[in-house]
């Protein structure tokens, strides 16, 4: 995934078609909410500008992330459309547009891209579909807590609102004499 400026201003009448598979194993150790992430598939097409290479990429693969519920493993694939511009004169690019690179010691590498866009793919959240709390790496209760299910939170609120504030209590006698 890296080329010399000159081999792409070789391919210009071309063009350049990306079709390969990546090892991208280094996020697990740069994120630390990754665990596990597949080899991902890099397709595309390049096409030239004047003196800008645009690079139309399709990335797929599938990454294994933490439940934010239990901490159960889920696998959370992604398939990410980007497109990523390098400025090939030499020319400086100018800090405020985000999509226009600059080449590096006179190279095109684009895996620091594809691993930018798929560390801007991870969710906030995401929870495993059917997976037994009792069963998940994460505690269920410990001292003075517990984990509740959302009917028995409204069954605990419903509670509440019915009792009587104990400061209140001789209020409520007063109202019970009026009938």
């Amino acid at each position: 995934m890296k080329w010399s400026i000159q081999q792409l201003l070789a391919k210009r009448h071309e063009g350049l078609t990306v079709n390969e598979q990546v090892d991208v194993s280094e996020l697990v150790d740069r994120d630390r909410e990754i665990r596990d992430i597949t080899p991902v598939k890099v397709t595309g097409s390049a096409s030239f500008s004047g003196e800008t290479i645009a690079f139309y990429l399709k990335i797929k693969g599938s990454m294994t992330l933490p439940c934010s519920r239990t901490l159960a493993d889920v696998d959370f694939p992604f398939d990410i459309e980007a497109t990523e511009r390098f400025r090939l004169d030499g020319m400086p690019v100018d800090e405020e547009d985000i999509s226009l690179h600059e080449p590096e010691n006179g190279y095109v590498d684009l895996l620091p891209y594809i691993k930018e866009n798929i560390l801007l793919e991870l969710p906030i959240q995401i929870f495993a579909e059917n997976i037994d709390e009792k069963e998940s790496p994460a505690p269920q209760e410990g001292k003075d807590w517990e984990v509740i299910s959302q009917q028995a939170a409204e069954n605990q609120k419903a509670e509440k609102q019915n009792e009587v504030d104990p400061r209140m209590a001789d209020l409520a006698k007063f109202f019970d004499k009026k009938k």
